[in-house]
């Protein structure tokens, strides 16, 4: 007889086969949503390799995914944390505490001995994704670190960074601005290690302490060296503070262990319960059934429970196409005279940098749109190079807007920073200067602005969430092994799709991991993600109840408006709401801002300055360095904030040789990661120029607040 034990998780489905006491058989997939057909795989290949027969052998399921499908087989549904436990009291019978993290989820067990046996504690998450798989895997695909690279990544020895540990958004928020920062990624995935292990300790060890031995499961623990790292490190510190003393002779290294096994242990679990069952319990019903729900069954449940696809047949879909494909274009890439004056326009946001190229007469010539290279020096190297192969070679005026401008604005020698709600309502009314509403949805923010007779009377930014904004998107996609050019395509391919919740970003992950536990697919959720987008968009972030109110004419623009899913949800839902509306697209959408910021650099020149530019030959050669250690801590006020010294190497720079770190002459350095304008300075000297211009913008512009509370209410007692 032959007993299976099958793990069916968030992302991947585990299994192994018993027979005569030995392994006989094992395997460990990702199953790209598709949980039932993936399971009819593995049954398949055992059926093939093992011998499976239907009434003789037994099967015994756990995991997130394994409801509906156990009962298709004749399986018996186990516990996941009870199917865990077992295998490590029969595998490991001295282990007093178990860390298992997985792809959604993760757990701890607390071993005690009591009585006769051992008792049990458990403590659970899997409604955030803080700390778990998924959390490591997407902040280092938007870092763009392959996975083998990031399963050798080290802890041990590097510099360390502040990386919320309590929510996946917030944590993507702190490695995007550790990353504008010029932090190198070796120390933001370092610093996300330990952000996974004091979310464990943390919140799912509820003040317990953590006793060797310790038992580190589930794919992270181990596949990632440096999550090892951080954790021997977190639990050896944690045993000295508490006066723990492990054994004598032991050390965090054999302390703090990952069996080779550690991805199957409930698998294992499974098949330890199954052999105390009696006989007739999980009784092996083979795969007809399973068939029929994948070809049939889950189609009829999802007809019943779903909405209809974003399109409504052929026709619709070629209207749409016919009127807004046009948005999608990438921007100009016409001949550009090197003899001519030009206004160079850059963004550099969270995913993606762009650059135009701006006539005289306003005219678009040359753009270029890339992928972030996860550092904006390099971004900016790339850029340049790109403007000057095109043939850019006077440059009248540098302006720069997005995340990186303040970093890049002294190394480039930009004439002007501009912030990036009005770069985006500048671009905007360029091209359609009677809008109502400009809707900028870019990679991790959200930018809502609501015009009255040409100028902005009132915007919304939400840039906290991942819940409507694009990473998201491209995150579930790249999860999914699509492609970002074929989302459209794949999403106007669903006839149906789920209904998602609005909202938060993480119960919004967690409610497509409960979309796929019901069978549908990869199509169907990232349709459904499109459709829900509008809602986060203008309900759950703008706090627009009333679109009506808003206006009549939406100008849409952003780089996830270069997806044609998402406008065709953007435009049905802001219709619903205002029948009489007239929705556009940016000629440009993804390039809108760095055209923003071109047009101010124009508006901004009087024809006779000569631009601060460095000149592309000194941006091609640039070199630089990044620090990040004690010494760049700034000590001016009790925040501390931990700073990054970006050197940087133009020609004529002073240097500074008084410095904690210091700089040589021909040097120059650009300081980020603080908090205030106090942390861009290290002299006295040079902090009683910021104090003093401080002082004079409190004077020229004054806290209202202040000036009430201290003023509104005094009166003269006149006669007392």
């Amino acid at each position: 007889m032959t007993i299976i034990g099958l793990d069916v998780g968030s992302t991947t489905v585990k299994a192994v086969a018993l027979a005569n006491d030995r392994v006989v058989w094992r395997d460990y997939q990702r199953h790209g949503t598709r949980q039932a057909k993936k399971v009819h795989e593995f049954l398949g290949r055992m059926h093939e390799a093992c011998g499976l027969v239907p009434g003789r052998d037994r099967v015994f399921f756990t995991g997130s995914g394994a409801g509906v499908i156990a009962s298709l087989v004749g399986g018996k549904l186990v516990q996941e944390v009870v199917a865990v436990a077992a295998s490590v009291e029969k595998l490991h019978p001295d282990v007093r505490f178990v860390s298992e993290i997985g792809g959604e989820d993760m757990k701890t067990i607390f071993f005690t001995a009591s009585g006769k046996g051992k008792s049990k504690q458990v403590y659970m998450q899997s409604a955030c994704s803080g700390g778990t798989g998924t959390f490591i895997e997407k902040t280092a695909r938007k870092l763009q670190i392959p996975p083998e690279a990031l399963a050798r990544m080290p802890y041990d020895g590097m510099s360390l960074h502040k990386v919320s540990s309590k929510c996946g958004i917030f944590a993507e928020a702190d490695a995007n601005t550790l990353l504008k920062g010029g932090v190198p990624v070796e120390e933001i995935i370092a610093s996300l290690f330990e952000a996974v292990v004091y979310q464990n300790l943390a919140t799912l060890t509820k003040g317990n302490t953590p006793a060797p031995q310790v038992l580190l499961l589930g794919g992270p623990n181990l596949f990632f060296t440096g999550l090892q790292q951080a954790w021997r490190h977190h639990l050896a510190k944690l045993w000295r503070e508490r006066g723990v003393a492990p054994p004598e002779g032991l050390g965090p290294q054999e302390l703090v262990t990952v069996p080779e096994e550690a991805l199957y242990y409930a698998a294992l679990g499974c098949v330890e319960i199954g052999q105390g069952e009696a006989e007739n319990v999980g009784v092996y019903a083979g795969t007809d059934r399973l068939a029929w729900w994948i070809d049939q069954g889950q189609h009829e449940e999802k007809a019943e429970q779903g909405a209809k696809g974003l399109v409504r047949g052929t026709a619709d879909l070629d209207g749409f196409r016919q009127r807004y494909a046009g948005g999608k274009a990438a921007g100009a890439k016409g001949a550009v005279r090197s003899d001519a004056a030009l206004f160079v326009g850059c963004d550099f946001g969270s995913t993606t940098a762009k650059a135009v190229v701006l006539a005289p007469d306003r005219e678009l010539i040359y753009s270029c749109y890339v992928q972030s290279k996860g550092n904006p020096i390099e971004d900016a190297k790339a850029l340049f190079a790109d403007l000057r192969s095109a043939g850019v070679g006077k440059v009248a005026a540098l302006a720069l807007t997005g995340y990186g401008k303040d970093l890049l604005k002294d190394i480039l020698g930009a004439d002007i920073g501009v912030v990036e709600t009005v770069a985006h309502a500048r671009s905007a009314i360029e091209v359609f200067p009677d809008a109502d509403v400009i809707c900028d949805v870019g990679g991790t923010d959200v930018k809502i602005m609501i015009l009255r007779q040409g100028t902005v009377a009132d915007f919304r930014l939400n840039s906290q969430c991942s819940s409507g904004n694009g990473a998201f998107l491209q995150g579930v996609a790249e999860r999914y092994g699509i492609a970002l050019e074929d989302y459209a395509d794949k999403a106007f391919a669903a006839t149906s799709m789920p209904k998602l919740a609005m909202g938060c970003g993480v119960f919004l992950q967690s409610d497509i991991v409960n979309q796929q536990r019901k069978g549908w697919t990869a199509e169907e959720i990232m349709a459904s993600l499109a459709a829900v987008l509008p809602l986060n968009v203008w309900i759950y972030a703008g706090q627009l109840q009333n679109l009506r109110a808003a206006g009549r004419r939406f100008v849409l623009q952003g780089g996830t408006h270069r997806n044609l899913a998402v406008v065709k949800a953007q435009v049905d839902f802001i219709t619903s709401k205002v029948p009489d509306a007239e929705v556009v697209i940016h000629p440009h959408s993804g390039e809108a801002g760095a055209i923003g910021a071109a047009l101010c650099a124009l508006e901004a020149w009087d024809g006779v300055s000569l631009s601060r530019f460095r000149g592309f030959e000194t941006i091609e050669a640039l070199e630089y360095r990044t620090t990040t250690s004690s010494s760049t801590i700034c000590r001016w006020c009790p925040v501390n904030c931990k700073r990054a010294f970006i050197d940087v190497r133009p020609p004529g720079a002073k240097g500074r040789p008084w410095s904690k770190v210091p700089v040589a002459k021909g040097w120059e350095r650009v300081i980020s990661g603080n908090s205030c304008p106090k942390g861009l300075v290290e002299d006295v000297n040079e902090m009683k120029v910021v104090k003093a211009d401080m002082e004079e913008r409190r004077r020229v512009y004054p806290n209202v607040g202040e000036v009430v509370r201290t003023h509104a209410f005094r009166r003269a007692w006149a006669g007392c």
